[in-house]
């Protein structure tokens, strides 16, 4: 059995390439007070909070004394508090914004992602597999093994698998732009689509999240090699059924099963179209309570003495947001205090609610991932965290599962109420569905949770609701520091009695026990290995470049930023560059800005050169220098957004931060 690690030690690449972003995500602007400001802390409060060694103001502080170019986390709570006290409040919404701001750069600096199943230290060389997998393999360095067990019995086909990975800082230049993964079956190695959701640097490690498909015969153990440090990978292209649409969260996103809308303004998912011959529309119809109507309503709370309800659903905009767009899955995560019918005259921060919609490419369902944490101890009268309506008679059916995970037609009975695990509807003549499947349902802090919500067809003039209310009314107050989670599918399957009942059956019962991810083991290589077909390069991505990538990468070193006086950086070191695509004589740059507030990447391609002309070059001039370059073509990009894990070590360095 040949072993898959070694813990040999990789001089540092010659070229500092651009790094990837930790998230891909895109962050609203700030409007109004809503942090601190106007969220129900007191000045004792916020004095407090300066005094803690929180994460955002030890990271904060290090970049001031770094450089002096920012303010520390707790110089920022000491104007904040002066402005305050002098009542000067748009200064106070100004200084909370940069305090935002200085939260969202902690974040990015040192977010813990967990522990990674596969350590930096544990990797492989390419050069020691077998010749037809090294060959495969060509342009690729390093590997590292996965193995996949599936334990229950299931036969799954393109079953999402997320896993958390950290790499040696020396060994690659890009994760996003570099991971392959290949699963090992009979010998020979076969690339797997995959997506790299999230990319950190950390120290001399970087860390990724990796989500790929992965097909398994019930109780299979099946092996996976993924590969890294190439510095000649392009982004990968792969293709799939997610078509993505729209900006921020207001986004369609479909596969060959249905369409979700969500709401431009909160992100809550609106609408959905179940396409079949008939293309189903669920929608909640009419004026809602004031709000934007739609199909997801939770979560919210009924305040103490039954005196307003406060939703997510009220949001004029999401307080905050990330989004990972990608060819596998497409999250949309929304976050922030839920808001009052006359907000903001009463603002409280008591519940903060975290919601994540998951949309797979090829998949029949989405999954909806929430957690609602108590900021504070508070009574409220009542808590939902599912609730869904929708208008109409689209549905003629009502079907539910217990504990047992047996699916039931018809109205639950009573005794049942508090024990449900699936809740959905279908229509008899249509063959439409849509089902809720409860996988986790949980609190930290807080007795058992009420699992109910029994669906009705008929909720006065809308149509077909469920609504579930988790916290047992035997339970008053909410502590501080109390957690309720929650792990929800929502399929949306032709439905018939002869098929449907077991196919939700299935669906549900794979979904409550995934495969299991570990450290793996290099499989005994096989006599097969020979037939392993094609390779695992693109075109110009195995060092068969028509044009010398080192040479392009080395010529993008002398097109600077000069909006930064003094450091002579380069968009390199800056980790504006993406990727480098070389078809032919053709140059194909993806490039990234900063922010926002700097949207017109063309800069660099026409002007970059007007500040210090002795010092830059604008990209064409620099890539048509290069030997073999025939045309320039800059492609800008805003995903995956850009922030400071891009910066090589010399960018790191040039702008004081090591």
């Amino acid at each position: 059995m040949m072993k898959a690690y070694n813990n040999e030690h990789t001089p540092e690449q010659q070229l500092p390439l651009a790094e990837s972003t930790p998230m891909q995500l895109k962050r609203r602007k700030f409007l109004g007070m809503g942090l601190l400001g106007f969220a129900g802390l007191t000045l004792p409060n916020i004095a407090t909070a300066a005094n803690e060694k929180s994460t955002f103001g030890k990271s904060a502080a290090r970049l001031a004394v770094a450089n002096r170019q920012n303010d520390s986390f707790e110089e920022k709570i000491q104007l904040l508090n002066r402005a305050l006290e002098g009542k000067d409040y748009r200064l106070a919404r100004a200084i909370t914004n940069s305090l935002r701001i200085s939260e969202i750069q902690a974040q990015h600096d040192e977010e813990d992602l967990g522990k990674p199943l596969v350590a930096a230290s544990e990797y492989g060389s390419v050069a020691t597999l077998p010749e037809a997998w090294k060959t495969w393999a060509q342009g690729w360095n390093y590997y590292k093994v996965v193995s996949l067990t599936e334990k229950a019995g299931i036969t799954r086909r393109a079953e999402p698998v997320e896993v958390l990975l950290s790499f040696p800082h020396a060994q690659v230049d890009s994760l996003t732009r570099e991971l392959r993964i290949a699963e090992v079956k009979d010998g020979k190695l076969t690339e797997v689509i995959s997506q790299v959701l999230c990319e950190v640097r950390r120290d001399d490690e970087r860390i990724c999240k990796l989500l790929f498909l992965a097909d398994s015969g019930g109780h299979d153990k099946r092996t996976y090699l993924v590969f890294y440090g190439n510095p000649d990978a392009e982004l990968p292209n792969y293709q799939t059924d997610l078509n993505v649409s729209g900006e921020g969260y207001g986004l369609d996103i479909e596969n060959e099963y249905y369409k979700a809308i969500l709401s431009r303004q909160t992100g809550q998912l609106a609408k959905m179209i179940i396409k079949r011959e008939h293309w189903l529309e669920i929608y909640s119809g009419g004026q809602g309570h004031g709000e934007p109507a739609g199909i997801d309503w939770a979560h919210d709370y009924v305040s103490e003495d039954g005196f307003q309800k406060m939703r997510i659903s009220l949001w004029d905009e999401c307080p905050d947001f990330e989004v990972v767009k990608g060819p596998i899955c497409t999250i949309v995560r929304r976050w922030g205090f839920p808001y009052s019918p006359v907000h903001p005259i009463f603002s409280p921060a008591r519940l903060h609610v975290d919601i994540e919609y998951r949309f797979y490419a090829g998949l029949p369902y989405f999954h909806k991932l929430g957690r609602m944490t108590a900021v504070k101890e508070f009574e409220p009268a009542a808590l939902r965290d599912d609730e869904w309506v929708i208008t109409g008679q689209s549905f003629t059916d009502i079907m539910w599962m217990g504990p047992d995970g047996k699916l039931k037609i018809g109205e639950v009975p009573a005794e049942q109420g508090n024990d449900l695990w699936g809740i959905g509807f279908f229509n008899q003549d249509t063959k439409d569905s849509f089902m809720g499947l409860f996988l986790e349902h949980a609190a930290e802090g807080l007795p058992e949770l009420s699992h109910n919500g029994s669906p009705q067809l008929y909720y006065k003039w809308h149509g077909q609701i469920w609504s579930r209310y988790p916290v047992p009314k035997t339970v008053k107050t909410i502590p501080k520091g109390a957690v309720l989670r929650q792990k929800n599918a929502y399929a949306v399957i032709p439905f018939d009695m002869e098929t449907g009942p077991a196919t939700l059956e299935e669906m549900r019962r794979e979904l409550r026990n995934p495969l299991t991810a570990t450290r793996g083991e290099l499989p005994a290589a096989t006599g097969s290995t020979g037939a392993t077909p094609a390779r695992l390069a693109r075109k110009s991505e195995g060092g068969d470049s028509p044009v010398d990538k080192r040479l392009l990468w080395e010529a993008l070193q002398q097109v600077k930023d000069p909006q930064l006086y003094k450091s002579d950086i380069s968009v390199v070191d800056l980790g504006f560059v993406y990727d480098i695509a070389v078809r032919g004589g053709v140059v194909k740059v993806v490039f990234a800005m900063p922010h926002r507030g700097r949207p017109l990447g063309e800069y660099f391609m026409y002007s970059s050169n007007v500040v210090h002309s002795t010092l830059s070059k604008t990209i064409p001039e620099a890539l048509y220098a290069v030997p073999g370059v025939r045309k320039v073509i800059m492609e800008q990009t805003w995903y995956p957004g850009w922030n400071s894990n891009r910066l090589t070590d010399v960018g790191r360095k040039k702008l004081g931060l090591a």
